[in-house]
């Protein structure tokens, strides 16, 4: 990889509540390079989402507030442009998919007019090209009989037509980085395939980095080169795809491992009872004082409860936020 074309250091969201301040994100650091494909997973509510609003500055103020942090988008701090600068940015150098797509295509605009959109806004395209242009990313993302479907609307398209049409939408005008927020969430597996392979397929042609964000380890699997993996608005472990799925160190990122169903020969006794990482993540309004993870950790022990641990680094390239780094010896058998 060449240049690095994000670079996210210490970013803090915050949402200030009447319970309390939830810390989404808290003191989040990583980087992404010119054509790199970078899995960032976790359980829900864990600030992957919160992150790549951050980057678009779509976090919804109030209640929540960037508090600290940098957020370079090749030679720019995008906290520091105003709101009509970020506007030129996003959609035209930076387009994002969301995570459901009924919900954020416009129910009452035809699907050719929300893809033309960022022709007519970012490209000064008029009207009819770019409802030109609209029909040939439609053909482009493989929705039969593009140009006659320019007049439906979103209820009248399948699940999987609808997340082709967001993908359409986000591509249209070559954006230099794409983020896909759970890209696949809802639809079977047959269609899934189709849109992962589409967007990898769309990713080369472009030579586009993409940051995908996703739940999904085996979407990872088949997606990403690098992953970041976060916990309670935290980076727990970060490293290449076989550092996280071969030798994974941190005991949350192990814990979603074993989580993952596997095939096997029940009948033969060879399939073991689905993992569960026990417990659930503190509220975000809470103050804890030492790992985040140490209450649901089946390796902890006491400066786990009382000091937060850094971001260790356990090989080249890859890091995790674990006391087990200078105190490898309490790692419980077979943890």
């Amino acid at each position: 990889m060449s240049s690095k074309i994000l670079e996210i250091e210490n970013l803090c969201v915050h949402f200030h509540l009447p319970e309390g301040i939830a810390r989404a994100v808290d003191g989040v650091s990583f980087d992404l390079a010119a054509g790199e494909t970078l899995g960032l997973v976790g359980e829900s509510g864990c600030g992957k989402s919160v992150t790549s609003l951050s980057i678009l500055g779509l976090v919804p103020s109030p209640p929540g507030r960037i508090e600290a942090g940098r957020i370079q988008f090749e030679e720019r701090n995008l906290l520091d442009l105003d709101a009509e600068r970020l506007r030129r940015i996003r959609g035209r150098d930076i387009a994002m998919i969301f995570q459901e797509p009924m919900t954020s295509l416009n129910p009452v605009l035809p699907i050719g007019r929300q893809v033309a959109e960022p022709l007519m806004i970012h490209k000064a395209l008029s009207r009819s090209d770019a409802l030109a242009e609209a029909a040939a990313w439609l053909d482009h993302v493989k929705i039969p009989a593009a140009r006659r479907r320019l007049g439906d609307y979103p209820h009248q398209l399948s699940g999987g037509m609808r997340q082709r049409v967001m993908i359409a939408m986000a591509m249209v005008c070559r954006p230099k980085l794409l983020i896909a927020d759970e890209p696949t969430t809802a639809l079977d597996v047959t269609i899934q395939a189709q849109i992962l392979s589409l967007m990898l397929e769309l990713k080369s042609e472009l030579n586009m980095s993409l940051l995908l964000i996703t739940h999904d380890l085996g979407v990872v699997a088949q997606m990403a080169s690098r992953v970041v993996v976060m916990y309670a608005g935290q980076i727990v472990e970060e490293g290449g795809l076989t550092d996280i799925f071969d030798r994974s160190f941190h005991p949350y990122t192990r814990g979603l491992l074993k989580s993952m169903p596997r095939l096997g020969n029940r009948r033969a006794g060879q399939t073991p009872r689905l993992h569960e990482i026990p417990g659930s993540v503190h509220s975000l309004t809470d103050a804890v004082i030492g790992c985040k993870f140490a209450d649901r950790c089946p390796d902890a022990f006491d400066i786990c409860k009382q000091q937060q641990p850094e971001l260790f680094e356990i090989r080249a390239g890859q890091h995790a936020r674990c006391w087990l780094k200078h105190y490898p010896d309490r790692r419980k058998q077979g943890g």
